[in-house]
């Protein structure tokens, strides 16, 4: 089974930067880099699963008081983890 996978571009204050990578570890994402973007923000790369973005913006505007933004795009499937492949099937049984 296959999941859909976004490249998600965060830019976020200086401040913001370890707590907003460490939620993307948390959802499963893979962070691909990050870099000045300008004065006081840092701008954040990553390959993020679509099912775990659903709240972001309500987390990143949280976290960053507003000051934070974010792209997030369609990039390709990928396989889904074993863990959650259990979980969908299950889910789909109490469905039927």
């Amino acid at each position: 089974m296959l999941e859909p996978i976004g490249e998600l571009k965060v830019t976020v204050p200086d401040e913001n930067t370890g707590d907003v990578m460490g939620e993307l570890n948390k959802r499963r994402g893979r962070v691909l880099g990050m870099e000045p973007a300008s004065n006081g923000l840092t701008l954040i790369q990553a390959e993020v699963p679509v099912l775990e973005m659903h709240d972001f913006a309500m987390y990143l505007r949280q976290t960053t008081r507003g000051m934070g933004s974010f792209t997030f795009d369609f990039l390709r499937y990928e396989q889904l983890p074993a863990n959650l492949l259990t979980d969908v099937i299950m889910a789909v049984k109490e469905e039927g």
